[in-house]
């Protein structure tokens, strides 16, 4: 059956006509949203707002269709606070003045706002109050416990929950104008993609424009170190999920990655790759401006990165027409016996999420309205919009989009800002791609079919090429890996000693790995034990053993 008529669309057309109310009449008004269940708006009708502070948060008027549908359904408006500036240290005097917005998304400085008591447990108010949070979390509701000591709910995730990987980077990528003159064949390890850098710049030294060639280059002047260095090295010299800087054994033992042996072989390479020209020799004092500028100049043949990252440039080169200089994702590994994580589900990332804080007067409120961004209801409103206007329910009850309308989100850049959709959705609870409500329609507007329609030209031959409708269908598929009992590591709630240990190892890791990479190959053991040994001396097996004990607490909360 055709879903209803999203009457949210009338609160916008009564809001135009400057009449603030739900879709209800007066007294205990209710709005039914997306023909589901009628949500009460309090017993005189009035709209409850919440003050939310979100950490990785931009200017949110709550003027848009779908903020205004939400407020129509749940009674709460959200008054949106962020971070001014990179280095905002909002968090901090939150804590020191002790007052606190009623709903928080602190990121990666949850742990001191646990530490400091400022976020309620909302286990009873779950129970009470959060049917859908429960079933959205389904199995993996226990991974949402602080510890085994302390089992209480600070937050609910702000990562998705289940879901398959229809588009990644991989773990390398590499031009489509390479693979082409390699016939398409995939080079899945060090070795083979070494050959084939060298054999395409021996046949293209310089590019149309007169470039230079550059067999691959790295952002790690700044940050960027630890997404193009650093986590590339776990994935590819010893096939690990991504963990941050850690490795997590078969025991649930925790190793900086480092000091992995297999890791030292990947530098070793990258120390070959340096001297040998085909690394980028301005790779550790470029600005990431540099860095992007590159690709888009599209002299760059492979990168070691993830798209988010390195998306500006080849947006540019899109839209110079440049297809081919644009990138394929490679399952690299560095031999042949190690099998690429991309695609492994990693369990639900914790750690990092919405916490309702202490200095919240109506917390009652603040977890009904989270319980209805994790209903289908929900879920659909800030994902696919508004029904009628942003999306349409056929025949057979499934949602799809119009052509116009995609095309309308793919090339307005503040398409989300103005719609609303897909803008209310992060930091919030939500279900992954390819979860699917009961009418089989996904919850997100990313599906399989809808990531194979949006091919370029390049993409669509090189599916054609490897005989395969999806390109991660090269990829080892998740149903080839286990799912760990413990959640992605680098996400976790640390405590702050761990914390201060861990931020010294990296800063000896980001300088000693640079060190190791642009010095000569007959120097580079030496220059990485000194690494280690510079690494033991700041408390390495401190934090690791640290780290492997906060690990075992996490696993016996759900075993």
């Amino acid at each position: 059956m055709k879903q209803k008529r999203f009457c949210a669309l009338m609160l916008v057309a009564s809001l135009t006509a400057g009449i603030l109310g739900g879709c209800g009449g007066d007294g205990d008004a209710k709005t039914s949203v997306n023909g589901g269940t009628e949500v009460s708006e309090g017993a005189s009708g009035d709209v409850v707002e919440l003050v939310f502070y979100n950490a990785d948060g931009k200017e949110d008027p709550w003027t848009d269709p779908v903020a205004e549908a939400l407020t129509a359904a749940t009674g709460v408006r959200l008054k949106v606070e962020y971070p001014v500036s990179s280095d905002d240290e909002k968090v901090a005097l939150m804590i020191a003045e002790q007052n606190y917005p009623d709903l928080i998304f602190a990121k990666g400085d949850a742990g001191s706002l646990i530490e400091a008591g400022a976020l309620i447990d909302m286990t009873d108010l779950i129970e009470e109050y959060g049917p859908n949070i429960k079933k959205m979390y389904g199995d993996e509701f226990d991974k949402l416990k602080y510890s085994e000591d302390d089992p209480s709910i600070y937050q609910l995730s702000s990562y998705a929950v289940g879901g398959e990987v229809f588009k990644s980077a991989g773990t390398a990528q590499l031009q489509w104008d390479v693979l082409k003159e390699n016939n398409y064949e995939i080079p899945d390890t060090l070795d083979k993609l070494e050959k084939v850098l060298k054999d395409y710049i021996a046949a293209h030294p310089t590019t149309d424009d007169g470039l230079d060639t550059i067999g691959f280059t790295l952002s790690a002047s700044d940050w960027h170190w630890m997404i193009t260095l650093g986590n590339p090295a776990g994935y590819i010299a010893d096939g690990a999920p991504d963990n941050g800087q850690w490795i997590i054994d078969e025991n649930n033992t925790a190793m900086y990655k480092f000091r992995s042996e297999a890791e030292r072989e990947y530098f070793r390479w990258m120390n070959r790759m340096y001297n040998e020209g085909i690394l980028d020799p301005e790779f550790a004092t470029q600005t990431h401006e540099d860095y992007i500028a590159k690709i888009a100049s599209g002299r760059v043949l492979a990168l070691f990165d993830t798209d988010w990252d390195y998306s500006d440039g080849e947006k540019i080169l899109k839209g110079d027409g440049k297809y081919g200089k644009t990138y394929a994702p490679l399952p690299l590994t560095m031999n042949e016996d190690i099998k690429c994580p991309t695609l492994m589900y990693q369990g639900l990332t914790t750690g990092q999420g919405i916490g309702i804080s202490t200095s919240c007067e109506d917390p009652v409120a603040a977890i009904k309205y989270l319980d209805y961004i994790c209903s289908d209801e929900g879920q659909v409103l800030v994902q696919w919009g508004i029904e009628g206007v942003n999306y349409f329910v056929d025949e057979d009850g499934k949602r799809y989009r119009t052509e116009e309308e995609v095309k309308y989100s793919v090339e307005d850049k503040d398409y989300a800002k103005k719609t609303g959709v897909g803008f209310h959705n992060y930091p919030f609870p939500c279900y992954g791609n390819g979860v699917t409500d009961s009418t089989g329609s996904t919850y997100t507007t990313t599906s399989r079919e809808s990531v194979i329609a949006d091919y370029d030209e390049e993409q669509k031959a090189g599916c054609e090429a490897w005989n395969v409708d999806l390109l991660l269908d090269v990829f080892p598929q998740p149903e080839e890996f286990e799912t760990p009992d413990y959640s992605p590591i680098w996400a976790y709630v640390k405590p702050s000693e761990f914390d201060e240990i861990g931020n010294q190892l990296d800063e000896i890791a980001w300088s000693s790995l640079i060190s190791c990479v642009v010095g000569d190959e007959a120097s580079f053991d030496a220059s990485y034990d000194k690494m280690i040994a510079d690494l033991e001396d700041a408390g390495m097996t401190e934090a690791e053993q640290m780290l492997t004990d906060i690990i075992k607490e996490k696993v016996a909360i759900v075993q």
